[in-house]
């Protein structure tokens, strides 16, 4: 009751240090607080109150009232829950930037790996497939001389470099990414063009509690967090079916990879 009657300052209970600088609604803590031209300033650390006390004109409203950022909201939840779907769905429906984290990860390192990577794109199996261009390359008489070249060679172009690594190593075995990483991804959402003055909806990050400890220590707050919570049931109905038919796929395509490998060994041996 006692905080409603206060005469609140222009951002309200944000920080107007935060909200100045970084563009962000960053709730002012209650132990910050400070009086100016009668109104009260929350901020969310000691040091922005010190700062706005050295010259608090730079912060407050003068010719019209201060412009609040656009929406950014987290949305999370399990593998198969419908992230993407309702991501889509907000971002078209209110012109904001939608953004599949992990998507952007695969874009981050695809020009290299050539392929996605994960255990949702590594269920191919290779025995077959690596057994017919080498058939293939005996039969047409290829020298080993070029195979050798050829295998340096895309060995060379799938160098990664250490965050591309780190990235990798996060996509295939859920390794945590370094701070420094996420600086080089997560940062610009928040403080460059385009997205600083649209506005995004971010599909799937945080994923962890470090991650989300990452955003409070880096000042990056969204203004809404969305959790799909889904029965386990819906979640098998969804994502059974096509895992079915691409496993059916994957078992007749080997059945012709033996076909043909039977096939070129005939071949080789005539």
């Amino acid at each position: 009751t006692k905080e409603k009657k206060r005469h609140m300052g222009d951002t309200k209970h944000f920080c107007a240090v935060s909200l100045k600088e970084n563009f962000v609604l960053y709730p002012g803590l209650y132990e910050h607080a400070a009086k100016y031209q009668e109104k009260i300033y929350y901020f969310s650390t000691s040091e922005y109150r010190d700062k706005f006390l050295k010259n608090p004109e730079e912060y407050v409203a003068h010719n019209e009232p201060i412009q609040a950022p656009p929406l950014r909201v987290c949305l999370l939840g399990t593998h198969g829950a419908g992230k993407t779907t309702c991501a889509r769905y907000i971002a078209d429906k209110l012109g904001i930037f939608h953004i599949q984290f992990e998507e952007y990860l695969q874009e981050l390192i695809l020009p290299k790996t050539k392929e996605k990577v994960g255990p949702h794109f590594n269920e191919e199996p290779e025995d077959d497939n690596n057994k017919m261009p080498i058939l293939s390359q005996e039969l047409e008489d290829f020298s080993q001389t070029m195979t050798k070249t050829e295998t340096e060679k895309s060995k060379q172009e799938v160098e990664l470099t250490d965050e591309e690594e780190a990235i990798k190593a996060n996509l295939m075995d859920n390794e945590a990414l370094p701070p420094e990483v996420l600086d080089n991804i997560v940062l610009d959402w928040w403080r460059k063009e385009p997205f600083r003055s649209t506005g995004f909806v971010l599909d799937g990050f945080p994923r962890t509690s470090d991650e989300a400890q990452y955003l409070s220590e880096r000042g990056l707050c969204p203004d809404i967090a969305v959790y799909i919570q889904v029965e386990e049931s819906d979640i098998l109905d969804r994502l059974f079916p096509p895992r079915l038919k691409k496993w059916k796929e994957r078992q007749y395509k080997i059945m012709e990879n033996r076909m043909k490998l039977k096939d070129l060994k005939a071949k080789i041996r005539v």
